[in-house]
C-alpha cells in the first residue's frame, strides 16, 4: 500500500501567536526574541521576513535590516499550550504523529480514524480546524514519504497546501534546486555546486559510490532522495536523549567568580525543568563556548540520578574544577548544562532546550 504522509508546519508560529494575542502587532514586522547584542531571533513574522529577518539571525543584524522591527519577549509556556491544542487536532485523525518541534510534525494517515481516503482532504481539514480553534494558519505538504511531504509544506508558504503525487515526484525532484532539499544545508550546497550539482537531476546522475566519496555517509541519503526514496517511518514517540539549558552573555566572562555566579543561575533553571517534567538522569554535561567560538564539553556520570539541587550544584562544581582558567585570553561567551542517561524516558518538547539569552 502506498503510504500517505502529511507534514504540517505552522506559519511563523511564535510570532503569529504574539500577533494573534496582541492586535497592535498585526501587520507589523515582529521578531520573537531579545533585542540584545548576543541574542538571536527565535521567529520572525512574514512582515519582518520581507526585510531579510530570519530565525537564528543575530538580533543586532535583524535590527539593521529592519529598523522598525518590534522585538517581543518569548512566551514558551503559551506556545507549548497552543502546540498541545494542535496535537489534539492531529490525534482526531491518527495516532501516528511524529512531532519535530512545537510547530511542526509528520502524520501518517495511510490508515486513519475517519477512514478518509484522501490525504489531501485530511490536510485541508486539519488546516481549517487549526484556524478555527487556534486562530493561526499552517502550511501542509502531502506525499508518499517524509522527505517529499516536508518539501511540499515549504513550497507554498504561508497558509499553503501542496501535494506531490507519486507520478509527479521525479519531474519535481529533478528540477528542484539543491538548496531546497531537506537535509542539505548551506555549506553542503556550496560543496555540491563546486561538484556541478545544482538541481536534483544533477545529483541523480551520480552513483551511490560517487556521492559517498564526496559526502561521506550522507551520500547514501542523497542517492535515495534524488530518486524519491525515503523509507523512514513516522514514529509516534521519540525518546529524548538529553535535557538542557544554556546562556549567551552580553559581555564575555573573564574571571572564575563570574562563571560560578552565572552557572548558579543556570543550575537553578535546569533543576526547575528537571523537576517539572520528572526527567532525572545520571550524566551531567557542562558546555563552555569561548570568545573565539571554540567549544568544550565536560561530562560526568554518577551512580544515582540527579534529583535535587544540592546534587546538581556539587556535580557542576566538580565539572567546573576541570576547566582551566589560567589562560586570561580564554574569555567565555556561553555556558550550558544538560542532563542525560535518564532512568525515566518520555517525550519532552524540543523547545525546553532553549537559550535564556
Amino acid at each position: 500500500m502506498q503510504r500517505k504522509i502529511i507534514h504540517i508546519d505552522m506559519d511563523a508560529f511564535y510570532a503569529s501567536v504574539e500577533q494573534r494575542d496582541n492586535p497592535e502587532l498585526r501587520g507589523k514586522p515582529v521578531a520573537v526574541g531579545f533585542d540584545k547584542e548576543r541574542s538571536v531571533v527565535c521567529t520572525a513574522s512574514y512582515e519582518a521576513r520581507k526585510f531579510g529577518v530570519r530565525s537564528a539571525l543575530p538580533s543586532v543584524t535583524a535590527r539593521k535590516k529592519c529598523p522598525e522591527l518590534i522585538f517581543v519577549k518569548p512566551h514558551f509556556e503559551k506556545y507549548t499550550l497552543v502546540s498541545k491544542q494542535i496535537r489534539e487536532i492531529f490525534k482526531e485523525y491518527t495516532d501516528l504523529v511524529e512531532p519535530l518541534s512545537l510547530d511542526e510534525a509528520y502524520l501518517d494517515v495511510t490508515e486513519n480514524k475517519k477512514n478518509i481516503a484522501s490525504a489531501t482532504q485530511i490536510a485541508g481539514e486539519i488546516k481549517q480546524k487549526i484556524k478555527e480553534v487556534c486562530g493561526l494558519t499552517a502550511s501542509a505538504g502531502v506525499s508518499y514519504n517524509k522527505f517529499l511531504a516536508k518539501i511540499a509544506s515549504d513550497y507554498q508558504k504561508p497558509d499553503g497546501l501542496f501535494v506531490i503525487k507519486p507520478e509527479d515526484a521525479m519531474p519535481f525532484i529533478e528540477e528542484l534546486d539543491i538548496e531546497k532539499f531537506f537535509g542539505i544545508g548551506k555549506v553542503t550546497a556550496q560543496k555540491m555546486h563546486k561538484s556541478g550539482i545544482h538541481k536534483g537531476k544533477d545529483m541523480k546522475k551520480l552513483s551511490e559510490t560517487e556521492l559517498t566519496k564526496l559526502f561521506g555517509k550522507q551520500g547514501n541519503y542523497y542517492f535515495n532522495i534524488a530518486r524519491g526514496i525515503d523509507e523512514r517511518a513516522v514514529i509516534a514517540q521519540r525518546e529524548r536523549k538529553s535535557l538542557g539549558t544554556e546562556f549567551t552573555f552580553e559581555k564575555d566572562l573573564c574571571y572564575k567568580f563570574e562563571v560560578v555566579t552565572e552557572l548558579y543561575k543556570i543550575e537553578k533553571h535546569l533543576m526547575e525543568i528537571i523537576q517539572k517534567y520528572n526527567y532525572f538522569g545520571k550524566t551531567l554535561t557542562l558546555k563552555v563556548k569561548y570568545a573565539d567560538f571554540k567549544q568544550h564539553t565536560k561530562s560526568k556520570t554518577f551512580t544515582e540520578d540527579i534529583c535535587e539541587f544540592k546534587q546538581l550544584h556539587k556535580a557542576t562544581k566538580d565539572l567546573l574544577n576541570t576547566v582551566d582558567f589560567n589562560d586570561t585570553n580564554q574569555k567565555i561567551r556561553l555556558l550550558g548544562l544538560s542532563v542525560s542517561n535518564f532512568s525515566l524516558s518520555k517525550p519532552v518538547e524540543k523547545q525546553l532546550e532553549l537559550s535564556l539569552g
